[in-house]
């Protein structure tokens, strides 16, 4: 029944233009029959509750049954997060001065709460931290984020913050030098996935985000994703970016990124677990995890991460995604 209204919902709100778009798209990548991946498609939202991005994006059209079984599609990942994310504890995972006040103790940066700041304490910070972040509260997807030097703002900095959307000021992070040879223009973070039931929090799945020129490791701005393997922080596949390239090596430092080991990674799964147990309430969480010199910290966490960019095509041995990892640790 659950299947059946998450498959009724995706209809009615289906972008119909959008749909048939990707069915033209996969004929031209695979070759195959239109009307075979139309009713594919439809039997993999009803059977697999993946949409037709879904479909597209992990190229189910290439998979089996058994295959297709091991996918964490789009239904599947938003029915985890309605059974084990109580909404009533979402703020404090979501809003990042909640966020800061919860998790202070794997910050490790100075903050600043703008709603509540004198203009003492804003130049106390700024003295310190000259050039720093500023984040709205609320902001999701990495909107409204900004890096400031306050020595070349031509104005009145702090009532320019003041007055604008509720905002945390944070100190600007320096990440590990393993992490600033492989790309020193953007900050490369970890995204940790953990499961949290009672006292016992899992790794279930983790990637590295790694900037390819731009000042940020975002996939969808220029940056290049790749999995973790989360009992060893080793990474076994190339990274890929959004235009589908792969690469071994990156293409601007010359440094591998297939067999790169990430720095401190027993210390960034102790980090993680402990971090769980903060809102148990908010069973699944993805981390956002810098790695610097000193040891890992949180950059921040979200209780809706994502389900595509751990298990992209490339990514995935034998076409096996990562909801086995999920079963295994929900014991399902």
């Amino acid at each position: 029944m659950g299947k059946l209204k998450y498959l009724i919902r995706r209809i009615a709100g289906m972008n119909y233009r959008q749909f048939f778009q990707k069915i033209d798209e996969v004929h031209e990548k695979s070759g195959k029959c239109k009307l075979f991946i139309f009713l594919d498609m439809v039997w993999c939202g009803l059977v697999y509750q993946a949409g037709y991005m879904d479909y597209a994006l992990f190229e189910m059209y290439n998979l089996n049954r058994a295959q297709r079984k091991t996918i964490v599609t789009r239904g599947i990942n938003n029915g985890f997060i309605k059974r084990f994310n109580d909404p009533k504890y979402m703020p404090e995972i979501e809003d990042k001065l909640k966020f800061a006040k919860n998790f202070s103790e794997f910050m490790h940066r100075d903050w600043l709460d703008m709603s509540t700041a004198t203009r003492e304490e804003f130049d106390e910070f700024v003295g310190k931290h000259p050039v720093f972040m500023s984040k709205p509260v609320d902001g999701m997807c990495g909107k409204g984020i900004e890096k400031i030097n306050a020595e070349e703002y031509d104005g009145d900095l702090y009532e320019h913050l003041k007055n604008g959307h509720q905002v945390i000021l944070e100190e600007c992070v320096v990440q590990h030098r393993d992490l600033m040879a492989l790309h020193p223009n953007s900050v490369n973070t970890c995204r940790v996935i953990t499961f949290t039931q009672g006292s016992v929090t899992n790794v279930v799945a983790a990637y590295l985000r790694i900037g390819n020129g731009r000042y940020v490791d975002n996939f969808n701005n220029g940056g290049m994703v790749v999995p973790i393997e989360e009992d060893c922080g080793k990474i076994i596949y190339p990274a890929l970016d959004k235009s589908h390239n792969l690469y071994d090596v990156h293409p601007l430092t010359g440094v591998a990124i297939k067999g790169f080991q990430v720095p401190l990674w027993d210390e960034v799964l102790d980090m993680v677990k402990k971090a769980g147990q903060v809102v148990p309430q908010v069973g699944i969480v993805g981390w956002d995890v810098c790695v610097t010199d000193n040891g890992p910290l949180l950059i921040e966490g979200n209780d809706f991460p994502g389900h595509d960019i751990y298990q992209l095509p490339p990514h995935r041995t034998n076409g096996i995604g990562v909801l086995p990892k999920f079963k295994r640790a929900m014991n399902l």
